[in-house]
């Protein structure tokens, strides 16, 4: 099974089959967060559509100073 999962620290997104510890490939995060999205919505995203959630997750989720 297909797996999305997104970085909490610059918003890249990543599909693995099998893996639980994904790393950030984009800016080095060691862990990144599984997405509430499942692979078929993902495939069927624009470029654009991914950059607006990835941008929106990143706003929910920002880390609190």
């Amino acid at each position: 099974m297909m797996k999305v999962y997104i970085c909490p620290s610059c918003g890249w997104m990543r599909v693995v089959s099998r893996r639980k510890d994904v790393e950030c490939y984009k800016c080095s995060e060691p862990q990144m967060v599984l997405a509430k999205m499942d692979f078929g919505k993902y495939t069927e995203m624009s470029e654009e559509e991914r950059k607006d959630y990835s941008d929106g997750w990143l706003y929910i989720h920002q880390k609190k100073h």
